[in-house]
């Protein structure tokens, strides 16, 4: 994301199977990595079609058969499609803001990442629209790698297989969940998980 940053540097490793991403060419990880922001992003000026194709078209996909099919793939794996298939060609940005981040979902599921990076993507959200991001999530990890971002401790207990703890820009723990949340090895983690600071 920042290889146009002028002065941006990084330390350390990101390995997708084995391949350093720093190594790679930046478009071909983010074929391979999807990304969910915070706040959700869709397209402006584009339909909730236009916004789901909006990656198989860059990535040169012109048929029309093969975009649609993706766009209703990508829509019910975001448990989406119930709710807009009717109205395809009406404006992403209109839909309530729990609808506007399946929507980004769906466009980052269209071209079939390996990976789904999720940077907090429910802080906004009210509790309906939450669950049914953290039930996504659930189907999601069948297919795909989900790493999530979060602040919410309730949320990494639900959702998060694996958890990983960093403060400072440091790895300070990383376990099973489960086990980090009821015994974790880390004073620092304990602490942040019991509310003594954060």
């Amino acid at each position: 994301m920042h290889e146009v940053t002028p002065k941006a540097t990084t330390t350390g490793e990101i390995r997708l199977d084995g391949e350093e991403i720093h190594a790679l060419d930046p478009v071909a990880v983010r074929r391979r990595i999807g990304m969910v922001f915070q706040k959700a992003n869709p397209f402006p000026t584009m339909s909730v079609y236009q916004n789901v194709s909006a990656g198989l078209r860059l990535n040169g996909v012109r048929d029309r058969a093969e975009l649609d099919e993706a766009v209703v793939r990508s829509l019910k794996q975001a448990a989406l499609w119930e709710e807009v298939k009717d109205n395809l060609d009406g404006p992403g940005i209109r839909l309530s803001g729990g609808q506007q981040q399946r929507l980004c979902i769906a466009r980052a599921l269209a071209v079939q990442p390996e990976v789904i990076l999720m940077d907090e993507p429910c802080s906004a959200l009210d509790p309906i629209a939450t669950a049914k991001i953290e039930d996504l999530i659930f189907d999601l990890k069948q297919s795909y790698t989900v790493v999530i971002v979060t602040h919410n401790m309730q949320q990494a207990a639900r959702v998060a297989e694996w958890t990983a703890f960093m403060y400072l820009g440091k790895l300070i723990e990383f376990d099973n969940t489960k086990k980090m949340f009821e015994s974790p090895t880390e004073k620092l983690t304990e602490g942040y998980i019991t509310g003594r600071f954060g």
